[in-house]
């Protein structure tokens, strides 16, 4: 095999007591195959039970965060076996980021977009460079933003949500921070994610844990009562003559038939 067919998708280590995943298959813009969500879920969950961690930082290589769902994967697999799967993947992924007793630092200095918005969402502290881009695309392939509005629609206003879950526009970071999406804009974000890694360091860990449980506690009881419909629906729109045609489009890189 080769070494890039080897080479994690995910790196990890621990540097100053906190547990540091990089997102590292730019090849493809940090798109959420299933190697790459279960080398992060992985991550996480070693991170979770390792003593000497008090936090973790997710960080990524390359100008993107993350793109969201890997299109080219999914094209190859039976539509609606595919999107149930990466379906229940995402629900997970998501949960472990809003459960995990842990706080959670996004370091995004790129492109955040479709399921990659719901990944910072999860997190509970984003900081973002001044050049960072953000986007729900969804609509624009047939689908909408179902499983990571649990994450997203308890961060945003609700008029923020509205224009950028129908329009699909791009926006900045500043916006982000300004609708509740990003935490801090900074010049330098590998310096404020470590200041902010200062900060928690002065928390003890049980009471970052409840913290962070009251924090997101709401978040939670919305998993629990809606996951399992937006997961049914979500995966019912897969197969759909329009999400092909937005899938086949936007990997053909040409507008889909409505947009003409």
């Amino acid at each position: 095999m080769t070494e890039t067919s080897t080479a994690p998708l995910v790196r990890s280590e621990i540097r100053d007591g906190f547990a540091v995943l990089t997102l590292d298959s730019p090849h493809n813009r940090n798109a959420l195959s299933s190697r790459l969500v279960a080398e992060l879920i992985a991550g996480l969950d070693q991170a979770a039970g390792d003593e000497r961690v008090r936090g973790i930082v997710l960080a990524h290589t390359g100008n993107t965060f993350c793109a969201g769902a890997d299109l080219s994967e999914a094209s190859d697999a039976d539509p609606a076996v595919a999107a149930d799967q990466r379906t229940r993947v995402m629900i997970g992924v998501l949960r472990r980021l809003v459960e995990i007793p842990k706080p959670v630092i996004a370091q995004v200095d790129g492109n955040v977009r479709a399921g990659g918005m719901g990944i910072v969402a999860a997190c509970d502290l984003v900081v973002a460079g001044p050049g960072s881009s953000f986007a729900l695309t969804e609509v624009r392939i047939g689908l909408a933003p179902f499983m990571i509005s649990l994450t997203l629609l308890p961060r945003l206003n609700a008029r923020a949500a509205s224009r950028y879950y129908l329009t699909g526009e791009k926006f900045g970071a500043a916006e982000a921070a300004e609708i509740g999406l990003v935490t801090v804009v900074a010049d330098d974000p590998a310096a404020e994610v470590a200041r902010l890694c200062g900060e928690l360091r002065k928390g003890a860990p049980q009471g970052l844990a409840e913290a962070k449980r009251l924090v997101n506690s709401g978040i939670l009881a919305e998993f629990d009562a809606s996951a399992e419909e937006l997961a049914v629906r979500s995966a019912s729109f897969f197969g759909t003559d329009q999400v092909r045609e937005g899938m086949t489009a936007f990997l053909q890189r040409r507008p889909p038939s409505w947009a003409e």
